[in-house]
């Protein structure tokens, strides 16, 4: 019996040890349970939201569990203005803010928390948070709402300061703060909120320095009219659930709030002071100048000493620059000038003084430049002196490969300056079964953006074909008298059986236009202007391109940019919203109503850059256990109820009123954007 009770203690005793030890075994996360996709929700705050006649810098929020902040500094932002930046922390379920500035009498005050505020354990985002009080009798609240894209790639606006002015004054901008200001969200969307009644004028800046007004090199877009926000009372639907499954519908008052389709496109007026950046003597034959913006009038080079004093450049070297004129080369052609290593020159240029005008300054320069020195030669390298040493041929390099592309001139670069081109010694011939045979050609013409140094042979070759050019030596001298060695270079035609051919045609299009093809980096391929309601894009090789069109309003076949200071919108740019697969030897006609789809909604996603992230466990709005780097919730359907996606166009002007984060108590929507 004392045995039996023994074994049933023993038993007793193993059964929990075992039991304990499972239990140590399997710490870690629960399973079975369902993730938490759910964000924080405000509980309650002191003061509390809406309070009026408030007195206290310090605002202590309750949520429903544990949070913490990202990136407050940024992303938190306090209207009125502060000139000092709050002190923003979490701790356990409460965020304090405490506000540095004193409070001023009788105005409404709002803390937008962006999507600074997500729960501590999973991380989902309370996006577009915001908290507001009075210190007044009465809180203001009408609010403006809409997009802000990148005027050139429509590209979403994350994170862009978006402000308002009651002073309207052009220069309000320019010198003084926002009234009162809000930053986009993911998907490029704003709202800001607690307005008084009134007119306004809205803009948005990439503030850099954080002064809340725009600098001449800040990215900015503006609204071409003055904004009146209004509110009206609306009926709100909602569907409720009940626990057995059933629903029933429910009808509630609540606010519209107008205008909620702004669009804004932001630019950079690309204004760089002038100055001059660098300067060098990089070989004894060659000065380099670079600008730190294109230049209007280029400098004036003189020598200032010695016995060349008083010698323009115009004199003693040509001038080679780029495009934009804010990189300049000059190649000294005077035996004299090279030979002098120490070159002191007077440059006259133009510099951006301390009220931002251009005013001409000049400066004595020193460019030096010495000949390495020679090794001394032993003994036993004397016989060497006999060998004679090999000539010095000017380089002739093409910059095609052996496979051509059928639209393209062949391009031949030289090293140094061309002063002359014999075209009898530039042959070009064409194989013939077995044998090579010439093919008449106008020779080598300069190339428009590098004449000194570059050459181009326009043809008008024949798919498939073999050719070969051959240019005799001796047939191109430099400037420094260096003629070429015999040099031939063959290549085949692409033949047009790999080539497929794109036509777009432009519905409902009366302005000129011009549509570039792009790359999936968004780079642009080729453009053709829009010829009576068609863009044709002939030759092109297969894969997979997109598609751009821009408004080209003064006819120069390039994008404009924007001028705030002269109230110059930047260039209308859309998007062809799908991928175009171009096959060999296809013809491909493709419609296009630009109007047709929502304008944040043209871009292709494969090629869009400022995708929104989605949350941990989900990867384009499909659940997804292994993937833990995404932090936000899927595209289109963006924080709390979803900011539905879906801005459109219309002419552009003019919309119809939708419902984006206008509606008490709901977000989400599609409507019109105007402009």
């Amino acid at each position: 019996m004392k045995t039996r009770r023994f074994n049933s203690l023993h038993i007793l005793l193993a059964t929990l040890l075992a039991a304990c030890v499972a239990g140590c075994a399997s710490i870690g996360r629960p399973q079975g349970g369902p993730r938490d996709e759910t964000p924080p929700e405000y509980a309650y705050s002191n003061p509390a939201n809406g309070a009026l006649n408030v007195d206290r810098q310090q605002i202590d929020i309750i949520f429903d569990e544990n949070v913490q902040l990202q990136d407050a500094f940024d992303k938190v932002i306090v209207s009125p203005v502060q000139k000092d930046a709050p002190q923003i922390s979490a701790n356990g379920k409460r965020v304090t803010v405490k506000l540095r500035d004193s409070l001023q009498s009788n105005t409404t005050y709002t803390i937008d928390f962006g999507d600074a505020i997500k729960d501590l354990n999973e991380g989902n985002i309370l996006d577009g948070f915001t908290y507001s009080f009075s210190t007044g009798d009465s809180i203001d609240s009408l609010r403006i709402s809409g997009l802000v894209l990148e005027a050139r790639t429509l590209e979403p606006a994350q994170g862009m300061l978006v402000g308002v002015y009651s002073n309207l004054s052009d220069t309000a901008i320019t010198t003084l703060p926002f009234d009162r200001v809000t930053r986009t969200n993911q998907l490029g969307q704003f709202t800001i909120h607690n307005l008084k009644e009134g007119h306004y004028r809205i803009f948005a800046v990439n503030d850099v320095n954080r002064d809340y007004h725009w600098d001449r090199s800040e990215d900015v877009a503006f609204y071409d009219t003055i904004i009146t926000p209004y509110a009206l009372p609306i009926e709100v639907t909602d569907t409720l659930m009940a626990r057995d499954g059933s629903d029933s519908i429910q009808v509630r008052a609540g606010t519209a709030y107008y205008p909620n389709d702004v669009l804004l496109t932001w630019f950079n007026q690309n204004y760089l002071a002038q100055y001059l950046k660098d300067y060098s003597r990089p070989e004894r034959r060659r000065i380099a100048l670079t600008l730190n913006a294109p230049a209007d009038s280029l400098p004036s080079l003189t020598i200032a000493s010695g016995p060349l004093a008083g010698r323009k450049a115009d004199d003693w070297a040509l001038l080679a620059s780029n495009s934009k004129r804010d990189s300049l080369e000059y190649w000294i052609t005077d035996s004299a000038v090279i030979k002098t290593d120490s070159l002191f020159l007077s440059v006259k240029y133009q510099r951006t003084d301390s009220t931002d005008a251009l005013s001409w300054k000049t400066d004595t320069l020193k460019f030096f430049f010495f000949d390495p020195k020679k090794k001394e030669k032993k003994k036993k390298d004397e016989k060497a002196d006999t060998v004679p040493e090999k000539p010095t041929f000017l380089a002739l390099t093409p910059t095609t490969a052996s496979q051509h592309e059928v639209y393209m001139p062949l391009v031949f670069k030289a090293p140094e300056p061309i002063a002359s081109i014999d075209q009898a010694g530039v042959h070009l011939e064409t194989l013939v079964d077995t044998l090579w045979t010439p093919v008449k050609t106008e020779g080598f013409v300069p190339d428009s953006l590098s004449p000194l140094t570059t050459v181009r042979l326009y043809e008008k070759w024949v798919p498939g074909q073999k050719y070969r050019l051959t240019i005799d030596s001796a047939a191109v001298k430099s400037i420094y008298g260096i003629w070429n060695d015999s040099t031939a270079h063959e290549f085949t035609v692409r033949p047009l059986e790999e080539y497929a051919n794109l036509t777009f045609v432009i519905q409902g299009l009366d302005k000129p236009a011009v549509v570039e093809l792009l790359e999936k980096s968004d780079a642009v391929r080729t453009s053709a202007k829009v010829i009576n309601g068609k863009a044709t894009f002939p030759h092109q090789r297969s894969g997979d391109v997109y598609a751009r069109l821009y408004i080209d309003a003064n006819e120069n076949g390039e994008w404009d940019t924007g001028l705030l200071t002269d109230s110059i919108q930047p260039e209308e740019v859309y998007y062809f919203p799908k991928k175009i697969s171009l096959k060999k030897n296809w013809d491909v006609e493709q419609a296009w109503n630009i109007y047709e789809t929502a304008l944040d909604l043209q871009k292709p996603l494969e090629i869009k850059k400022n995708k929104p992230k989605t949350k941990k466990g989900e990867r384009n709005g499909q659940n997804d256990e292994d993937d833990e780097d995404d932090e936000f919730g899927p595209y289109g359907g963006y924080g709390p109820g979803g900011y539905g996606s879906g801005y459109g166009n219309g002419n552009r002007n003019t919309g119809n009123y939708g419902n984006y984060g206008n509606f008490t108590g709901g977000m989400g929507g599609s409507q019109q954007l105007r402009r």
